[in-house]
């Protein structure tokens, strides 16, 4: 241990007088961590814990200069090199989220279904990040599929080749470098496919090519980039947007989601529903600015992400029945009832009266505000989602089946116990948008042919007509949750039980899978109550026996359930005013 006398640590310098002194102090250098001590007992003691933790100076020196090594994780049979820090987007270029795993298998059962009906498919992942999307599509789908992975950053780039290479694809970057591409697989390696890669922002690729199937998932909103989406996808394709904003969609930022969607929002019992539903407005917008419509496949809001999946309608006609069903919402604030304003340009006198509740009527100033523009018809397409579950079956992908059948009791709005699993070998021939899907009756070979690119003036009218008669088997828009309007004092019954007592009493009712608790059905607030209170029982009784409140007739019922009501909205009124 040597003192240093150098200029490399200079100290504070000393007033004597009027004369100004830039001494430099002698100090010592640690040689195992390069830390800067002026006194030798301190330094002696910094050594001394070094060496009692088994640091030495060998062992510093491997570890500084040792390069940090990328980790290969693997998903779906698909191996991935991650760059260190792959779960924090401000640390590395190239962001793997492990919790996005459901994300990626829907968006793939979305992928696999549309392979069936028209093959080769021209796939773009436009924000490809590791490249895992697109390679899990090229490794499974096989020769169905052309695969265009793209993203701006270098780095990310050089990583989806190193990953394409780990899959043992050919990575096509253009036709000089595909040639030299040919030979870097190794002998005895089998070549499974091509991938394009490419190194541009995603609204100049969108604008020069056209897809098939377009998937958007930026960090953040994706509005920025839904006009060039739509700009040049194909006729009857699909395009998904995953939307991670979920600050300003769940109204935690109510100011970022009237910037960025033009939407004006709260904090409501059904947020999950509302952030999907102002999503596929935005999305249905766009695609009306290029004079094309949408018909919504599913849309997923879950913990960390919203999913909307659309098929794209080209035509003025289809974009027209598009922007219709873009409306506003009346919420009471009050009782949280919800209906969508009535179609038409005339200014209602009275607005409040198309909500089902009396609350503006008994309690004083304004209870309901206005939200939206959402999108107000259905989320889910029924048989596209059990075409998604064939997949899913058919792929072994485990993880999201018990979604997708959530998805499919809601879509349909009825009780699991009405559902049978064995679903495509019902579908004998299915229509879709005008579209006549036909499928065999085995249903490990299904095959899916699609007649015709373009939809004939007759087909649309027919598509127009079929889905204002399909308006009342629609799924009822939001839901209600059970906690949220239970009645003090009373044990509720089972959530299953809850919903064949809804059921029982001739509403239509599902479970959600926007809400673990929640009751999608088509009854107004009120009846939803009086059933909740008629099949409770008093908390002192104990137990959560189910039955009818013996003391309680219909109109005690109901009377109990509106002075509930009002106790609520006596207790919050010193808020208001």
């Amino acid at each position: 241990m040597c003192i240093c006398h150098l200029p490399c640590r200079p100290v504070k310098p000393n007033i004597i007088g009027e004369q100004l002194s830039s001494k430099m102090g002698a100090h010592y250098h640690c040689i195992i961590c390069s830390a800067t001590i002026t006194r030798r007992t301190d330094m002696l003691g910094h050594v001394r814990r070094h060496v009692n933790k088994g640091e030495t100076k060998s062992r510093y020196i491997a570890a500084s200069t040792a390069k940090p090594s990328n980790e290969i994780l693997k998903e779906a049979d698909t191996d991935v090199q991650v760059c260190p820090n792959y779960s924090i987007p401000q640390k590395t270029d190239s962001y793997f989220n492990p919790k996005m795993k459901l994300n990626r298998q829907l968006i793939f059962c979305t992928l696999a279904a549309l392979a069936e009906e028209r093959k080769p498919l021209e796939c773009l992942d436009a924000f490809g990040a590791t490249g895992i999307m697109g390679l899990q599509w090229a490794k499974h789908l096989g020769n169905a599929v052309k695969v265009t992975i793209n993203d701006l950053n270098e780095n990310s780039v050089t990583l989806i080749q190193e990953n394409c290479h780990l899959n043992k694809m050919k990575v096509v970057m253009d036709s000089k470098e595909k040639e030299k591409n040919d030979d870097i697989l190794e002998e005895g390696e089998e070549n499974l496919g091509n991938i394009k890669v490419t190194k541009m922002d995603a609204n100049v690729l969108m604008h020069l090519r056209s897809f098939d199937f377009i998937h958007l998932d930026p960090f953040g909103t994706s509005v920025n980039y839904l006009d060039s989406a739509f700009r040049n996808i194909r006729n009857l394709g699909i395009v998904s947007v995953t939307s991670t904003d979920i600050s300003s969609l769940y109204a935690k930022a109510q100011h970022v989601a009237r910037r960025h969607y033009g939407c004006n929002i709260v904090r409501t019992e059904y947020y999950k529903e509302l952030a999907a539903r102002i999503v596929v407005a935005a999305v249905a917008r766009a695609a009306a600015r290029c004079n094309k419509g949408i018909e919504v496949l599913f849309a997923v809001a879950l913990e960390h992400f919203v999913l909307v999946v659309v098929r794209v309608l080209r035509g003025p006609t289809s974009a027209d029945e598009t922007a219709k069903k873009i409306q506003y919402l009346i919420h009471c604030q009050w009782c949280e009832e919800r209906i969508f304003q009535k179609d038409g340009n005339m200014v209602e006198e009275n607005p409040y009266r198309q909500l089902p509740c009396n609350c503006h009527g008994s309690m004083p100033g304004k209870t309901a505000i206005e939200l939206g523009p959402l999108w107000s018809s259905s989320l889910f397409n029924t048989g596209f989602l059990k075409r998604m579950l064939f997949e899913s079956l058919h792929h072994g992908l485990d993880d999201i089946q018990t979604l997708i059948k959530t998805l499919i009791f809601e879509s349909e709005c009825t009780p699991q116990s009405q559902f049978s699993v064995h679903v495509p070998s019902n579908l004998n021939k299915q229509e879709e948008n005008g579209v006549f899907i036909k499928t065999t009756d085995d249903t490990t070979t299904d095959n899916y042919v699609t007649q015709g690119k373009r939809k004939s003036n007759e087909m649309i009218t027919t598509l127009a007509k079929k889905q204002k008669t399909d308006v009342s088997t629609e799924h009822p828009p939001f839901y209600y949750n059970i906690h949220r309007h239970s009645i003090k004092g009373m044990n509720m019954p089972k959530l299953k039980k809850f919903l064949c007592y809804l059921s029982q009493a001739g509403f239509r009712v599902s479970r959600t899978h926007f809400d673990p608790m929640g009751v999608r059905t088509d009854a107004p607030l009120m009846q939803f109550k009086s059933i909740l209170l008629k099949y409770s029982t008093p908390t002192y009784t104990g137990g959560q026996a189910e039955g009818h409140v013996q003391s309680a007739s219909e109109d005690t019922v109901a009377d109990r359930v509106e002075m509930s009501v009002n106790d609520k909205a006596e207790a919050s009124g010193c808020r208001r005013w």
